[in-house]
């Protein structure tokens, strides 16, 4: 049991102490395996301990690197999310701009449709007021006054009597005459 324990603790460092007394043959083995020894405590320390900032660097490194990660996620879902804004601002705006586009030509077209209609209430004033100044300056003119065409006959005026007044006129003087009316002839006396 004690040399187990002598071997567990001691085993490794009194092994390589004698081999470098052996090796370097000092003029004091002893105090210079003492010495040694200490040193080999300080080297085992200071081993440990280097190890153990290893691994706290190799657990710091990882975490280095998993924030590194979730930091370049967080600015690609940023950045993403500014350009999911700005497409939508943009769509808003081509939004709005379509809207204001077809307001303006629903406006356009009511105007025109108004014009259209004023228009066309003018147009039909000018024409009766035109129509009724051709009928009443039409009416005291001849023929010829009225038509435009060259070499229309200039004939006065000409009052259209009634067919009684006539058949009257005829039978007072004895004549007898013709009539055409539709689908068959009638003769007067």
């Amino acid at each position: 049991m004690e040399s187990t324990y002598l071997q567990k603790h001691l085993g490794t460092c009194l092994t390589q102490g004698l081999a470098e007394v052996a090796r370097i043959r000092p003029v004091d083995p002893i105090e210079y395996l003492a010495l040694w020894i200490y040193k080999y405590k300080e080297n085992v320390t200071m081993e440990q301990l280097r190890q153990k900032e290893m691994a706290n660097l190799e657990r710091e490194r990882e975490l280095a690197e998993i924030e590194q990660e979730m930091m370049e996620r967080l600015k690609a879902e940023e950045l993403l999310f500014q350009q999911q804004q700005l497409a939508f601002q943009l769509e808003l705006e081509m939004q709005e701009k379509e809207r204001q586009r077809i307001e303006e030509l629903q406006r356009a077209q009511e105007q025109l449709e108004k014009e259209m209609r004023m228009n066309m209430e003018n147009i039909a004033k000018s024409e009766d007021s035109s129509h009724a100044e051709d009928v009443t300056s039409d009416s005291g003119k001849t023929l010829a006054e009225i038509s435009d065409r060259y070499g229309a006959p200039n004939l006065s005026r000409v009052e259209e009597l009634d067919e009684p007044m006539l058949s009257d006129l005829f039978s007072m003087l004895g004549l007898r005459f013709s009539v055409l009316c539709p689908g068959r002839w009638v003769s007067g006396t």
